[in-house]
This record gives C-alpha cells, sequence and structure tokens, in this order.
C-alpha cells in the first residue's frame, strides 16, 4: 500500500503534527490530485481555533488547492489524468435543495467543503468531486494560482455583491491581506479608485497597497479622504461595519466577506439610513470560478507569495495569524 504525508488537526487549538496516510482511492464522480501547491487562509485560522466547529479528528485543512490529477474514479474520464486543477472551499453540493434549484449553490443547505467537513492540501495528495475541479490557466504558477482559489474567488464574489445595488467608482477594502491585494489589482484594473485599510501601523501593507496602484492606504481606524460607493471588510472585526458605514455614501453596500467575524457593535440607526446595504458573503460558486480564474490570467493578477513547506504549516499558520508577511501564504508540499 502506497502512503502519502499530511497535517493533521487533532483538535482545536492544534497544533497540526505531520504523518503518513494510506493513499486514498477516489470513488464514483471523485479524482485524486497530487498537491502541487497549497495557499493557507483564515479560515483555516478559524477552524484551528474552534471558531468553526470540527466536524472530526484527525482532519486535514486546506481549501486553496493547485494540483495534477493522478487517478480517477467511476464516471471520471480517464482524459483528466495528468491535468493541472485548481480545488477550491466549496467541495460538493448536494444539487436538490431550493438553493441548488434557484442557482445559489454556495448557500446549498448540505454542502462540503474542503478543509473542513472532507479532508484538504495540507496534504501531498487529496480526494475531491472532480465537478468541483477546474482548470488553471497555464499563465498562473502553481504557487501563485493557489491563493487565487479563495482569497481571489471571495474577493471577485465580494466585488460582484458590492457592485449589485449601484456603479462603484471607489471602493474600501478592510484588511489588506491575500483577498484583498489580490481584489486591488482587480478593481485597479477595472479603473476603480481604491482605498486600503491595513491594520493600524502595518506600513508593510500599506506600501503594498501603494504599489499596487491603491489611491490611498491607512490605518482602518482612519476615515478615508472622501466618500466610498462601497467598502468590502476582509478583516474578521465587527467593529469595522459601523466605521464601514460611515464611510460610504447613501445608497452604498457595506459587503462582509469573511466566514466568521466578531460581533458587530451597535450603532446609531442614521449610520445605516439613507440606503445603505450591509451584506455578507458566503462560499462561492462553481461559475465564478470559471468566470475569475480566465479573467485573473487576463488581467495578470499576481498574488505576492511567501511559500514554506509542507512541514512548516504551523509556522505559515503562526506567520498569518501574527502578520508577519504581506499577501498570501503558500504549503509546497
Amino acid at each position: 500500500m502506497t502512503t502519502f504525508r499530511a497535517m493533521l488537526l487533532d483538535r482545536p487549538g492544534g497544533p497540526l503534527r505531520l504523518a503518513e496516510r494510506p493513499t486514498p482511492e477516489p470513488g464514483p464522480g471523485e479524482l485524486r490530485l497530487r498537491v502541487l501547491a497549497c495557499g493557507v487562509c483564515r479560515t483555516d485560522l478559524h477552524i484551528l481555533d474552534g471558531d468553526l466547529p470540527l466536524p472530526r479528528a484527525p482532519l486535514v485543512l486546506g481549501h486553496e488547492i493547485v494540483g495534477r490529477v493522478e487517478a480517477v474514479g467511476a464516471g471520471v474520464g480517464a482524459g483528466l489524468i495528468g491535468q493541472r486543477l485548481g480545488l477550491p472551499w466549496l467541495g460538493g453540493t448536494c444539487g436538490s435543495c431550493r438553493y441548488c434549484g434557484e442557482g445559489a449553490e454556495n448557500l446549498c443547505d448540505a454542502p462540503r467543503f474542503t478543509g473542513w467537513t472532507r479532508d484538504g492540501g495540507y496534504a501531498e495528495a487529496v480526494v475531491a468531486d472532480a465537478r468541483f475541479c477546474f482548470p488553471v490557466p497555464d499563465a498562473l504558477g502553481d504557487a501563485e494560482a493557489a491563493p487565487l482559489l479563495c482569497a481571489g474567488l471571495i474577493g471577485f464574489r465580494s466585488w460582484r455583491k458590492a457592485c449589485e445595488a449601484r456603479p462603484v467608482r471607489s471602493l474600501g477594502l478592510y484588511g489588506f491581506g491575500a483577498a484583498a491585494h489580490l481584489l486591488a489589482q482587480l478593481a485597479v484594473a477595472r479603473g476603480v479608485e481604491v482605498f486600503a485599510f491595513v491594520r493600524p501601523g502595518d506600513r508593510a501593507a500599506a506600501d503594498l497597497a501603494r504599489t499596487l496602484g491603491c489611491a490611498w492606504a491607512g490605518g482602518s481606524d482612519e476615515a478615508p479622504p472622501r466618500e466610498l460607493d462601497a467598502a468590502i471588510i476582509f478583516a474578521p472585526v465587527g467593529a469595522l461595519v459601523p466605521q464601514a458605514l460611515r464611510a460610504v455614501r447613501k445608497g452604498g453596500s457595506v459587503v462582509c466577506g469573511g466566514i466568521h467575524m466578531s460581533d458587530i457593535p451597535s450603532f446609531p440607526y442614521a449610520e445605516l439610513w439613507g440606503e445603505r446595504r450591509i451584506l455578507s458573503v458566503a462560499n462561492l460558486t462553481r461559475q465564478d470560478a470559471l468566470d475569475y480564474l480566465p479573467l485573473a490570467a487576463e488581467l495578470a493578477l499576481r498574488p505576492q507569495v511567501t511559500t514554506y513547506r509542507l512541514e512548516e504549516a504551523n509556522q505559515a499558520l503562526a506567520d498569518l495569524r501574527s502578520g508577519a508577511f504581506t499577501g498570501a501564504a503558500v504549503l509546497i508540499p
């Protein structure tokens, strides 16, 4: 029996441990990827910390996966073997609930999530539902493509939600990490004026924002130099919601892009009045991935990446928590 290496989470609070596991065989409708790169996401921290309940143990984290198909199960074409595919957070849906029927599979009542309800990519191999794997454009390297599969996609979906109500010509991004630094590039390429709100005192993030074309970069405790059409909050800090509401114009939107956020404090109704909106973004759809990945290649979106070896996953998570790097972290098995 062949084996592969994986970093396992045994309990909330960690740490992850390196272990050898039997190489899994893909079942019907599944394929097995040899992992080439896996991004390290703040959602992984939420699972590690118990903000999101641990569904089973041990668990392999990781849902920003770029891999090469090395085996397929029944019903999956053998022509996929050898292809490079991306596997994101949404790893499966029921296909039969009202949300799936309405084309809103990101709200599925019985979803499966890569690196949470099924094992993810902090490993040398992963089994996935073939329907939820997507071609990675040749223009993107393994390490730079990995963050696109969550940070990029969630930023893209957040951007679409921000633009639903009214045109967006000025955009605020609160929390300038993996998602924001990718979305900033897309928005700037679309002619949008971007205002970056970083952790107070984080000069490296502010410098990165300016380098990527942001019109202004300042602390998340500061007011922007002018009104915003919309704001997107990637930092898991509820106190930023009323602050962002004060920054957006009448009719503007505040989009909460994370899967977890601390409690939102009370605020005067006057700060919401004027048809301002607060909304959240939940997961992604397969269509989001099919639209975004080619667009990312076309616009030459490039994440700033810090790479770690698989066995350095605990350090990568610690560095993400402390803000030790700008951009995104990626594990290379």
